[in-house]
């Protein structure tokens, strides 16, 4: 077991063993749960992946728990309006963070952040999974990725990136993929999903993005994903290669979801939520809905959803202190 793994094991169970006091006091909690509509604080603009996905998600979650599912928005700096909120938060279940990979890089890239997301958040489960794409505007003059790299590093201009700002899962796989690659990697930051508009509209040449918000725009010819992540080829997508079958196996950026709460929320109700988490994931129309935008269902453990977060966090501490990047 790694020591990150023993950090945030353990203080998931010190986080629940404190709740447990409280709910010894009043055993109704998680019987009466939820007694009222619980939010569910999305750190990316509306139309982005998670956002869409959450909703999607929120209806049926909604039906399972008996209370209304409200969404809430709260974008901006890399994800950490939104981290800082929640974990702010009443520990009552009633306000979750729909958390991305961008939770487990800020402690990496930033020296004084005002959360500690091992110590202010608790895992509830993890949701999805998706593949990561690098994807350029049409009229760039590459069709493979090998034949971009070239392009990227003989002409500058076709080397600039668009990202949701930075920190994000976006900047930083584009930093990784030059540390790689030799590309001299410049960055354009948008402050919503305005990348893809820009992309589309050849202002910028190229962006790393899920398949969702690219999907429609390359079927209309307007963009060419030139490589995805993951091990194989994704259905929505089939004819777009891996990044190991492009050349660059060392790539592998992974987009997910899952919903994390306030530390000190009582572990039944934790549990209560995880369980209707993991029932919808399951449901057949999740799992086509999920494939359909190029994610994989998923619905775990608080356990199993902590020890992927371990991982997530070691792959991407690696790649930036190789890069040796920070942001404030």
């Amino acid at each position: 077991m790694t020591l990150n793994r023993r950090k945030t094991l353990g203080r998931l169970a010190t986080s629940l063993l404190a709740a447990t006091g409280a709910l010894a006091l009043s055993p109704a909690v998680a019987q009466n749960f939820p007694a009222k509509p619980i939010h569910i604080v999305v750190p990316t603009p509306a139309g982005t992946g998670p956002d869409v996905d959450i909703r999607k998600m929120s209806v049926h979650l909604g039906n399972i728990l008996g209370q209304p599912i409200i969404i809430e928005n709260r974008p901006g700096a890399a994800t950490r309006i939104a981290i800082e909120y929640v974990a702010k938060a009443a520990p009552d279940g009633y306000t979750l963070l729909v958390g991305t990979p961008s939770m487990t890089t800020a402690h990496f890239l930033y020296s004084k952040l005002p959360f500690d997301v091992q110590r202010d958040l608790v895992p509830v489960g993890l949701a999805s999974v998706t593949n990561y794409t690098l994807t350029i505007n049409a009229d760039v003059p590459a069709r493979t990725l090998a034949e971009y790299i070239a392009l990227a590093k003989s002409d500058p201009k076709y080397a600039d990136f668009g990202t949701l700002g930075p920190g994000s899962a976006g900047h930083l796989t584009a930093a990784w993929f030059g540390s790689l690659t030799g590309v001299q990697t410049r960055y354009i930051h948008y402050n919503s999903a305005g990348q893809i508009t820009a992309l589309a509209a050849g202002q910028i040449p190229a962006t790393f993005e899920a398949m969702l918000p690219v999907a429609q725009l390359r079927q209309a010819g307007k963009l060419r994903t030139l490589a995805t992540s993951g091990t194989k080829r994704h259905p929505l997508m089939p004819d777009v290669p891996t990044f190991a079958e492009a050349g660059l196996p060392a790539l592998q950026p992974l987009v997910w979801i899952g919903l994390l709460a306030p530390t000190g929320t009582p572990p039944a109700v934790v549990k209560k939520l995880s369980a209707a988490l993991a029932q919808v994931a399951k449901m057949q129309e999740t799992i086509d809905f999920r494939l359909s935008v190029g994610s994989e269902s998923v619905g775990n453990t608080p356990e199993e959803f902590a020890a992927f977060l371990d991982a997530e966090r070691e792959k991407w501490g690696s790649v930036i202190k190789k890069l040796d990047l920070k942001l404030d």
